[in-house]
Parts: C-alpha cells; sequence; structure tokens
C-alpha cells in the first residue's frame, strides 16, 4: 500500500529558501533598476547590485537565525514547563490530555484509554503534539533554516547581477524587469512543486507584488536620478 505523500515536513527550510530566493531576485532587481533609472552608465548599477547581493544574503541568513532560533527557544520553554507540570501533577495533565480528545469527538471512556495508552507510550510527547501543537515535522531548525535562506538569496540575486553585466545600458530597465518577471515565475513554479499547492496562484502572486515593487523603484530612480540632469 503506497503511503500518502505530505509536504508539510518541508515547511521550514522551504519557506526560508523560497523566501529567499523570491527576496534574492526582488530586492536586487529593485535597487538595480532604481539605479539604472537614474544613470546612464553601467558601473554604479553593478557595484550597487553586487552590494545588494552580498548583504541581502548575511541580512537573510542573520535574520533567519535569530528567527527561528527565537522561535526554537520558545518551544523548549514551553517543553521543560510542561516537563515540570506532568512531573508535580500527572493526573491533572491526563485529564486534560482525554478532554483534548473529548473535543474532536471521542466519548469519556475511549478518551480516557487513548490518553493513558499515549502516556504509557510517551507522556511529553503526547502532551507537546496534542496539547502545544509542537511535533518533529515542525520543529524549528535554525541552521538548516539559516544556510537555506542564505544560499538562495545569493542564488537568486545572482541572476540579476548576471543581467546587470550583459545587458544593454540603453534598455537596461526593460531587460532587468523582464528576467526577473521571468526568475521570479520559475521560483514560484518550483515553489508550488516542492510545497504541492497551486502554481498559478503562486506565479501570479510573486510576479504582481514583484511588479509592484520595482514600478516604485523605477520611479524613485528617474525622480531623484542625474540621467536627465
Amino acid at each position: 500500500m503506497e503511503l500518502e505523500k505530505h509536504y508539510i515536513n518541508k515547511s521550514g527550510w522551504l519557506r526560508a529558501s523560497v523566501l529567499g530566493a523570491n527576496d534574492g531576485i526582488l530586492s536586487t532587481t529593485s535597487i538595480a533598476i532604481g539605479i539604472a533609472a537614474a544613470s546612464n552608465t553601467r558601473s554604479p548599477i553593478v557595484l550597487a547590485t553586487l552590494a545588494a547581493l552580498v548583504a541581502g544574503a548575511l541580512s537573510m541568513a542573520a535574520g533567519e537565525y535569530v528567527s527561528v532560533s527565537s522561535q526554537s527557544d520558545i518551544e523548549t520553554a514551553d517543553l521543560e514547563r510542561e516537563k515540570k507540570e506532568l512531573e508535580m501533577k500527572p493526573d491533572a495533565e491526563l485529564k486534560e490530555l482525554s478532554k483534548l480528545y473529548q473535543k474532536r469527538g471521542l466519548d469519556y471512556e475511549l478518551a480516557m484509554q487513548v490518553a493513558i495508552k499515549l502516556t504509557e507510550y510517551n507522556v511529553l510527547e503526547s502532551h507537546a503534539r496534542d496539547e502545544l501543537g509542537i511535533n518533529e515535522s515542525t520543529h524549528p531548525k535554525p541552521l538548516q533554516a539559516t544556510f537555506a535562506s542564505g544560499i538562495s538569496f545569493l542564488s537568486g540575486g545572482l541572476l540579476p547581477f548576471t543581467v546587470s553585466l550583459f545587458a544593454p545600458i540603453g534598455h537596461m530597465v526593460v531587460y532587468l524587469y523582464s528576467f526577473s518577471i521571468v526568475f521570479l515565475t520559475l521560483s514560484g513554479v518550483i515553489a508550488a512543486k516542492a510545497g504541492g499547492s497551486s502554481i498559478v496562484k503562486g506565479i501570479l502572486r510573486i510576479c504582481l507584488w514583484g511588479t509592484i515593487a520595482m514600478a516604485i523603484t523605477a520611479f524613485v530612480g528617474y525622480l531623484f536620478g542625474t540621467r536627465n540632469a
């Protein structure tokens, strides 16, 4: 019998990877477009894009580590509190677990039997999963999220950086925008495939907000730049 395919166990690294790649594409492209709209030369565009690429990758990695570590600390603290409560008042905790199963549709006797069996098997794991909503598949992993976020940002940001090196300077904004939409579309497809979600919805969402971000940045570049000075 073939087991069903689930995607929730990928949620940690997938979220960090998708966020990193999309942010790498979008933020570096937006900065490049803003500078391209303000300048007639290639060097400031390339320099700004490279700076955004390096700073963004490090910032994403550091931010993801701090964020996921904080989440992990909260879960660890909750587990420690739960462990103490199980030691101090096991009968009350058993009844609490039974009530949780009753709320899910079991009658009192069956709920109590299930609670007793699960308590005998692994009491802390049972309370962590059913009372606190903590389980192994969604447990935060700071280092995994850090590397996934930083590397994915770098890989995403390299794409617009490459465009800034080789695209014709006279149509740089058009090339940056066009290629970024292609890159964002591919990123949306990959994320949807990996996560088992809607491909069309993922593409439309990232491309719409990406276009808005790049349009605003281009406007700021034209408004304050020296192209027409």
